[in-house]
Formats: C-alpha cells, sequence, structure tokens
C-alpha cells in the first residue's frame, strides 16, 4: 500500500522531453538556431486564414476530424483524405500509434540516435524499448532487423533523422519494410520531407499504399507553424481507425486547421523554404568541415557538428562561444552524442555568425 496514488510501472523511469534553448545571457540578443524552426517565418496564407479564424470566433468548437485540413494535404500530396488522421503536433499522433499499438510485454525497434520522443511514447504505453545501432550516424536496416524479436511490435524510423540529418534511400526503405513481420507496425516519421533534396529519397506515402503495417508521419511545425502544432498521419483504413477510436474529438483547434491547409497549398512558399535551406545547408556544411570539425551530410533543416575530443569539452566551449553572439543552437548530448551540436539553418547572417564563431574552433571560414 501507498500512500499516495502511483504512475504505471516505468512513467517514472522516462527522461521528459527537453525542448531547444531560447535564451542567451541578460541583454543579448537571441537568434534561435535549436530548435529547426522555419527561417522565413510562416506562409503568408497561412497567416492570414489563422487570423481569419480568430476573428470569425472563438466560442465555437471546432470540425472534429479536421476536414479541410485533411481535404487541403490529400489535394496536394495526392492522397485519401480518409486515410489521414490530424493531431496536435506530429507528437500527438506517435502517442496515439503507442497508446493503440504497443502494450506491457511489448516491444519497439529504434535507431541508436533516433528522435527522443520514441522512448517517451514507447514506455508511456508500458512497452520496452530495443535501440539498434547505426552505421555513421544513419539507420542501419541490417541492424534493425536484427533487433526484431518475438515481442517486436513496432519499429520508428525518423527519415531524415533528427539530430543526425541523416536518411535511408527508398530501396532501403522498402528492404526494411520487407524484413519485417506483417504484425509489426512500421512508423516512417518524415518530419522534414520538405527539405530533402536526396534524388533516392521517399517519404513513405507509395509504401502505406502498397502495405497493411506502415504508416507515414509528418508535421507543419518545420515548414513555419511550430505554434501552431499541427501533424498529421497517413495509414491504412484499419490504423486510422484505431486512432480516431482515442483522440481527442478537437484534439486541432481550428486556426491550427485552416492555417495548415492554407500553408499546405502554399506550394510557392514551400519551395521558397527548401531553396533556402539548400543554399544555407550546403554553405554552411563547406564553411565548417574541415580536419577539426565535422559536418554529418543532411538532408535535414539543420546540420550536425562534431568536435574532435568524444569528452565533449570543445562543443561545450563551441555552445558557449555561440550563446556569448546569442546565437542559440542545441546540445545534443542528450542522444549519446556529447561531442555534437545540432545547428539549424537560419538566415544568412545568422549563417556567416555561426561560421564567424566556429573559426576559432577549426572551422576555415570559407565565402562562397
Amino acid at each position: 500500500m501507498s500512500d499516495r496514488p502511483q504512475p504505471q510501472p516505468g512513467i517514472l523511469e522516462i527522461a521528459a522531453y527537453v525542448p531547444g534553448r531560447s535564451t542567451a545571457g541578460p541583454g543579448v540578443k537571441v537568434t534561435k538556431l535549436s530548435s529547426n524552426e522555419s527561417p522565413l517565418g510562416a506562409s503568408p496564407k497561412a497567416i492570414a486564414a489563422a487570423e481569419a479564424a480568430i476573428a470569425g470566433g472563438l466560442e465555437i468548437y471546432p470540425e472534429g476530424s479536421s476536414r479541410l485540413l485533411r481535404e487541403a494535404l490529400g489535394e496536394v500530396h495526392g492522397l485519401d483524405p480518409a486515410r489521414i488522421v490530424c493531431g496536435n503536433g506530429s507528437d500527438d499522433i506517435l502517442h496515439l500509434l503507442a497508446q493503440a499499438y504497443l502494450g506491457e510485454g511489448d516491444e519497439a525497434v529504434m535507431s541508436q540516435f533516433g528522435f527522443s520522443v520514441y522512448p517517451i511514447v514507447t514506455r508511456a504505453a508500458g512497452a520496452q524499448i530495443v535501440m539498434a545501432p547505426e552505421a555513421d550516424y544513419t539507420a542501419d536496416v541490417d541492424a534493425i532487423l536484427a533487433a526484431v524479436t518475438e515481442r517486436t511490435q513496432m519499429v520508428f524510423l525518423a527519415n531524415p533523422n533528427n539530430p543526425t540529418g541523416t536518411y535511408i534511400s527508398e530501396a532501403e526503405l522498402d528492404r526494411l519494410h520487407a524484413g519485417l513481420r506483417e504484425d509489426i507496425l512500421l512508423v516512417v516519421d518524415s518530419a522534414y520531407a520538405e527539405y530533402v533534396t536526396a534524388a533516392d529519397y521517399a517519404v513513405g506515402a507509395a509504401l502505406v499504399e502498397r502495405a497493411k503495417n506502415v504508416v507515414m508521419v509528418r508535421t507543419f511545425s518545420k515548414m513555419g507553424l511550430a505554434a501552431l502544432r499541427i501533424g498529421w498521419m497517413y495509414g491504412p483504413p484499419e490504423i486510422v481507425d484505431a486512432l480516431n477510436r482515442i483522440r481527442g474529438p478537437f484534439n486541432v483547434n481550428l486556426p491550427a486547421q485552416l492555417a495548415g491547409a492554407a500553408a499546405a497549398r502554399d506550394t510557392e512558399f514551400t519551395e521558397a523554404l527548401r531553396l533556402h535551406n539548400a543554399r544555407w545547408r550546403d554553405w554552411l556544411t563547406a564553411a565548417l568541415s574541415s580536419n577539426a570539425l565535422r559536418v554529418v551530410q543532411s538532408q535535414a533543416n539543420f546540420v550536425m557538428v562534431l568536435f574532435p575530443d568524444e569528452e565533449g569539452r570543445r562543443a561545450r566551449d563551441a555552445f558557449a562561444a555561440l550563446l556569448d553572439q546569442g546565437l542559440v543552437v542545441r546540445e545534443i548530448g542528450v542522444y549519446g552524442i556529447g561531442n555534437g551540436l545540432r545547428i539549424s539553418i537560419g538566415s544568412e547572417a545568422a549563417m556567416r555568425a555561426v561560421v564567424d564563431v566556429l573559426k576559432g574552433f577549426g572551422a576555415p571560414g570559407e565565402r562562397p
């Protein structure tokens, strides 16, 4: 007997998610490069839609299924809106998937440096975490398949991955799926799909179309709507039905629904984001790469910079030096990469300022 209510086993063993830092020293102007947010703000059409939704009245509940948002996503991506579930950010969708398909005695497999929310949702559902080693900071299909046991019910794959920025090709994604039992759910988290430029990448929708055990999860947070928290999933009808039975009845607010629909249709803004990101991601990679610093090739809207000492002292020193200039980046020791920093792609001025600081840590500081 306890003298107070007790959470379910495993809950207090969960390491809470720690968001990217957003402050520097007193009086220091902050340039936030820690949360992979849009460097170009939000789509003007999305802003107008959110403002109209607010002006139209906040006293009425939103449409419960996010129908207008699902229809916009279906229109833009060529998907069946009936097979889309929307949520309060993609984290909401991940929690729903774990709640529906994981339980006591089950296992979920994820890659070594995968998104830190996967262990949280797994343990919250009462299941066990199985980490598959990566190959040079990239998900290893053979290692993931080797980690599968008779208790495995779910496999999480972030593609591209956060915080490494690496990805696996469409052929490797297909090989991963082919190696899984039909009763294992493969969760393809394509949160950074809008920024990918690799020709052999697949977002996962085609695999969902031909399989009964695959879902694709996406987000609007990296497209300029992080404050509105909009995530969505495309999946088989049976999985969509299961999630709709347990999700909150109004889990996406009205301004988010309408802004998301407008943002999805504003493909010119999305393309401008992709082009800006590609230019400055490639420039930053070239400018920082040296004998002392390694920038892992990224397909996302950030880069991971590795410093030469495994203990992480130089990474901590670099973080502090950047912070002194108001440049807030992401320490990634929580992922087990103590000698690394994750730097979101920002404005041209921000990228040049980062290079100017990190020249003192071994980066050559090239200019285009």
